[in-house]
């Protein structure tokens, strides 16, 4: 008999999201991003608020130059991990894309201070700017 505090369903359920993320991880690999779009899309239908599964996606949805579907999943990402320099670029080339130069220097402003001598927004601003 499975006790009133049992933890077997969530590990169960743990278990099962940590094979989805490998097997999107994998896709994404591979370079099969219709299908790792699908996958992560899927995977965050059940765990909503994982840090690097929204990174991904917004990712890919970068390198199909949708950036402003992209963005969302960036913003999200950034509530949980609001230090990450990867999406803080991402987000940032994004903006710049659509020609948000506000937005994209607010992205480099916030990367500054936590990586002062980063090259890549050194760079980015550099195009901003000219």
């Amino acid at each position: 008999m499975v006790g009133l505090f049992s933890k077997t369903p969530k590990d169960s359920e743990l278990k099962n999201n940590i094979k989805k993320f490998k097997e999107f991880k994998k896709l994404l690999k591979a370079k099969k991003y219709e299908d790792a779009l699908k996958s992560g899309l899927e995977l965050l239908k059940t765990v909503p608020h994982h840090h690097d599964a929204l990174f991904m996606v917004g990712g890919i949805y970068y390198l199909k130059d949708s950036y402003k579907i992209a963005i969302p999943y960036f913003e999200r990402s950034l509530e949980i991990g609001s230090h990450d320099i990867d999406v803080l670029l991402l987000k940032a080339y994004s903006h710049q894309k659509l020609g948000e130069n506000k937005q994209a220097i607010q992205c480099c402003e916030t990367i500054m201070e936590i990586d002062p001598k980063n090259k890549s927004v050194a760079k980015l601003l550099n195009e901003i700017n000219s």
